[in-house]
């Protein structure tokens, strides 16, 4: 199988499993009203706080925070990827995964494509004497070239090519895998056709979490740029969301203490052959959080480990950026700096796994390694020093979830700056001043700040609008005045408007269905947020009546705004009348006594 899998198929395995059998063959639930409830099992507790909605195909523990679809359950439970997730669902509803990507002319797929090259690379290592004899040079022993199907790219512009790419569809497919590079034709003295993309490389196949060739990663032998080339972004591989050797690590061990993560494919080869059988490495490339979510399905503790030098702490800056709003309770994140002119690679053969480890319990916090950054080159013996500690502090502390860890951080950076806890916790939940003296302040950009009018308790409209649709989707098919919202043009509309045709377009929607559609969006982790959340209102008449008048509010509001907008638009230019100015007044009251402001999905 290769590609993507279609929507469509994910909705139907959806629409076809039942939450309830998942979680119930995993966990004991027992039945609670028209919910099911049991003790969570991604944490340890007596009293049960773990919740399954068979209405909305969704859990949430309102102990650790743990929830999802069915999807998510099994990658969460199980420690799967979502693919293999979504192929466990399809297998026990008696369906076959698709993929929206065609097979390889003369049958297979791209996995089979890749599958053969990593083959050919094998057997071109085997045949190669200087290649092994640099592999042995690294100390690279034959048995873990094997066990990471380690290769050798001949010095050709042609090797792979006219092995597998002898007909114009056989070599559209090399290109399609990221195999082949087509010539640049556009000098008259090039010729049209293509070359081998990796040439004079010791291959390091990439492989997902079933085994399968995805991509490679080529080191040149000498000396020569770029020293590491990977596979660029194809149907199957985004190096965003890979790691080198996680497939490797998983199939020596079940359980992670801990993972880390070094930065070049060697360091994480070395570290395997000394018995390291937890290191996995980026694709070159920052660390992002797809790594981390994948991570932290396996293992709470990470410690990412980097040379001393400016570009290894320049990359565990970013890993720390990255990692701060995943610094939930019960996580471990932690930062190794190798002694001088050692990288892993070199540290694991001068001291072994022993040494290696034994670095590893020195290996720095996130939070004494932030804090440290955070006060290099500020003397906090001066106020003025102290106040830019807690300037520097302020937008990541912003980016941190709530939670025990992020207040026992706040206590201590407060007893940096001498300043009471509580009265830093102020500041720095405070935004940057507005520039205007006397202008209301706004709140942290999370969200949509929106000017329609909120119900008591209930969060601002737009929010509640959206929580209407994703607890209760069978309302949105009940709508009338839709189109009113077309004619609304603020932040976060478009998430709403395009819920609510998600939620038409299903015959029978679920609160799992609409939310598999957004899983790799930026607003998915708000809105599972949201369909956590009780219901507003119970029954899908009653939801669409409200969603109705949500609608109705939220398209006269944007006349208001843009009438607002004129006047005070008029009054810097010129004098309003009285009319004018008792409208206006009329507007900007209403305005206040609504608030809305509050954040919602997609709006920043």
């Amino acid at each position: 199988m290769s590609g993507r899998i279609p929507q469509a198929f994910i909705d139907e395995v959806i629409a076809r499993s039942d939450i309830v059998d998942v979680v119930g063959s995993r966990v004991q639930l027992k039945k609670a009203g028209r919910e099911y409830k049991a003790c969570c099992p991604f944490h340890s507790e007596k009293t049960p706080s773990f919740w399954v909605s068979p209405d909305k195909q969704f859990y949430h523990c309102f102990g650790c925070g743990a929830h999802g679809t069915a999807i998510g359950f099994l990658m969460q439970f199980e420690k799967l990827e979502f693919p293999d997730a979504v192929a466990m669902l399809a297998e026990r509803a008696g369906l076959e995964v698709p993929r929206e990507a065609g097979p390889v002319a003369g049958g297979g797929d791209l996995y089979e494509l890749l599958s053969r090259a990593a083959l050919f690379y094998q057997q071109c290592l085997r045949d190669d004497a200087r290649a092994r004899a640099y592999l042995a040079g690294r100390g690279i022993t034959d048995a873990a070239a094997s066990d990471f199907a380690l290769g050798y790219a001949p010095d050709s512009w042609n090797a792979l090519l006219g092995r597998f790419g002898t007909s114009p569809e056989e070599r559209r497919r090399l290109q399609q895998a990221g195999l082949i590079i087509e010539r640049d034709t556009r000098g008259a003295e090039r010729t049209a056709g293509f070359y081998d993309r990796f040439r004079d490389r010791v291959m390091f196949p990439i492989r997902d979490s079933r085994g399968r060739v995805i991509a490679f990663g080529g080191r040149i032998i000498d000396q020569g740029e770029p020293k590491y080339l990977n596979s660029p972004e194809t149907p199957l591989f985004h190096k965003g969301r890979e790691l080198y050797g996680l497939y490797e690590a998983r199939r020596a061990q079940t359980e992670f203490q801990r993972l880390v993560v070094v930065e070049g494919y060697l360091d994480a080869v070395r570290l395997h052959q000394a018995g390291i059988r937890y290191a996995v490495a980026t694709l070159g490339t920052a660390t992002t959080q797809e790594h981390l979510h994948k991570i932290f399905r396996l293992t709470s503790e990470v410690v990412f480990s980097f040379d001393g030098d400016r570009a290894g702490r320049a990359a565990a800056w970013r890993a720390l950026e990255a990692a701060l709003p995943l610094a939930a309770d019960g996580r471990e994140i932690k930062f190794l700096f190798l002694p001088e002119g050692h990288d892993p690679d070199s540290l694991v053969a001068a001291e072994g796994a022993a040494g290696f480890e034994q670095c590893l319990q020195a290996a720095l916090p996130l939070s004494e390694y932030l804090l440290r950054e955070l006060g290099t080159g500020i003397d906090l013996d001066h106020i003025d020093g102290r106040a830019k500690l807690a300037a520097r502090a302020r937008p990541l502390f912003q980016r941190m979830p709530d939670g025990v860890y992020r207040e026992l951080l706040t206590d201590r950076l407060a007893a940096e700056i001498r300043l009471p806890a509580e009265k830093l916790r102020s500041l720095l939940a405070a935004p940057a001043e507005s520039g205007r003296r006397g202008a209301p302040t706004p709140p942290p950009d999370r969200g949509v700040r929106l000017r329609a009018g909120v119900s008591p308790g209930r969060g601002p409209l737009l929010r509640q609008a959206i929580a209407l649709v994703l607890h209760h989707p069978a309302a949105a098919q009940r709508l009338d005045a839709v189109d009113r919202l077309e004619r609304v043009d603020q932040a976060g509309v478009a998430v709403l408007r395009e819920l609510i045709a998600q939620a038409r377009s299903i015959s029978a929607p679920t609160t799992a269905a609409l939310l598999e559609r957004w899983r790799d969006r930026p607003e998915y982790a708000r809105l599972l947020e949201l369909a956590a959340k009780a219901p507003l209102v119970a029954g899908a008449e009653a939801a669409a009546s409200e969603l109705s008048q949500a609608i109705e509010k939220l398209a006269v509001a944007q006349g208001a705004g843009r009438r607002v907008d004129e006047l005070l638009e008029k009054a810097r230019e010129s004098d309003l009348n009285s009319e004018e100015k008792a409208e206006l007044n009329a507007l900007l009251r209403a305005k206040g006594r609504s608030g809305g402001q509050g954040p919602a999905p997609g709006g920043g």
